[in-house]
């Protein structure tokens, strides 16, 4: 077998056996196989599509060149949920605590953010003394015992991902669908899930921007799922504006303690309760997403939820009492306020370049070897489709320096107040085929 005939068969639009798909990624993570061949490959691949089942052998093929996480001794069905990003995505921050809350199992892999705002594990990180380097006995320990349990991803999983990753990254072949779609599900499926909740996000702060393709990536991810033995069901969600109010660290934290307190924002709550609802139906907890609903709802307002949140944090070395005293996460030396120049209606906040006005105060990455400061942000106080009126704060910025011009400048470009303006509808559409 040679590697320029698999080329060759993929650019005049062949499909690929499994036999050529295994070919292609064991020779490239054994380094048998030059990187010029395997973007050769890759763009191939974006021009000329793949099928269901060549998709459902790559994303094998992947999971195949490294390490699998087994947790079978862990009781139950183990759902894992996996977001495509976005800005102010605090969700799994409220999501693990609540679903573990009615008796789900989550064991959750989860990674440092690179970008607008730090990731999962920086946020939990912002609370004193919370840790996330587990050996794996001790992480399914602690999910037997308490539901719950977030780790830091191996860096022994799916390493055909990273190198092939790595590579599309910088030979413009990041926005094929069938590389994305094999990438996320090859992550998912080697860290042991029994079943996947995806959220797909799409629109200006999403990597998808335009829903026909956010709708295209989610079926075929359910598709895979299918195909490699994983109930998998994908929920399409906006992310024209950030998702809650907080975007940044602590700040995302709080608004977490929050959201489990019953007095979150309205777009996060929903989305908690969207997502977590078919991760309960998938545990085989419920008969019915509504019937899961009414479980989380229920937690939520009998405090089940914040007391699983403690028990989780006070079990991986943070502090329990951040729950009932938020004050003690880290805060900016600053708050400046940006007043709106007129009256009306928020009809535009652009969630990207918030995000990146977020990362300019620090609260994200710029580069993989950065750091990221925990107590810096945006908190938006107004959102798309509320009413303001001139010279209320439309945001407050939270900031260790004095001097924010820069973030001021930007943000000012991207938010606009009309007359009329609508809220945009949040859930986009559940894909379950």
């Amino acid at each position: 077998m040679r590697m320029v005939d698999i080329i060759t068969k993929k650019r005049d639009g062949g499909e690929l056996s499994p036999e050529e798909i295994r070919f292609f990624i064991h020779g490239y993570v054994q380094g048998e196989i030059p990187d010029y061949q395997a973007s050769a490959l890759t763009m191939a691949i974006y021009f000329q599509d793949m099928t269901d089942r060549e998709i459902a052998e790559l994303t094998r093929a992947m999971i195949a060149s490294g390490e699998t996480v087994d947790l079978s001794p862990i009781a139950g069905v183990k759902v894992d949920k996996h977001s495509t990003g976005g800005v102010g995505d605090t969700t799994t921050l409220v999501l693990a605590p609540l679903v573990a809350s009615v008796g789900v199992p989550v064991a959750k892999m989860s990674g440092r953010g690179l970008g607008f705002t730090g990731g999962t594990i920086d946020k939990l990180e912002s609370i004193a003394g919370f840790h996330v380097e587990l050996s794996t006995d001790q992480f399914i320990d602690r999910v037997n015992r308490n539901k719950i349990a977030v780790i830091g991803q191996t860096g022994d999983l799916v390493p055909a991902d990273k190198k092939l990753y790595a590579l599309r990254d910088v030979t413009g072949s990041v926005e094929s669908i069938p590389l994305i779609a094999s990438s996320i599900m090859s992550k998912k499926i080697a860290a042991g899930a029994d079943a996947i909740v995806l959220e797909v996000t799409t629109g200006a702060g999403a990597f998808m921007k335009s829903e026909q393709d956010a709708i295209r990536l989610a079926e075929t991810m359910v598709r895979i799922g299918r195909h490699v033995g994983r109930e998998t069901i994908a929920v399409i969600t906006d992310m024209s504006q950030p998702l809650g109010r907080a975007v940044g660290n602590a700040l995302e934290v709080r608004e977490a303690i929050d959201t489990l307190k019953g007095r979150g924002p309205a777009d996060l709550t929903e989305l908690v309760l969207t997502l977590g609802s078919r991760m309960v139906l998938l545990a085989g907890k419920a008969a019915s997403a509504a019937e899961a609903r009414r479980m989380l709802e229920s937690s939520l307002e009998s405090g089940q939820a914040l007391v699983k949140f403690k028990q989780f944090v006070e079990s991986q070395g943070g502090d329990p009492g951040v729950a009932d005293r938020p004050d003690m996460l880290p805060q900016a030396k600053y708050r400046i306020d940006l007043p709106a120049k007129r009256t009306g209606v928020v009809a535009r906040l652009v969630a990207d370049k918030i995000g990146l006005a977020a990362m300019l105060l620090g609260a994200g990455r710029a580069t993989k070897e950065g750091s990221v400061n925990f107590a810096t942000g945006i908190v938006l106080n107004k959102k798309v489709g509320e009413r303001v009126e001139a010279g209320e704060s439309l945001l407050t910025i939270h900031s260790d320096r004095e001097n924010v011009d820069e973030v001021r400048a930007l943000l000012d470009q991207n938010i606009a107040i009309e007359e009329h303006a609508e809220k945009p509808k949040l859930i986009h559409s559940i894909i379950t085929e």
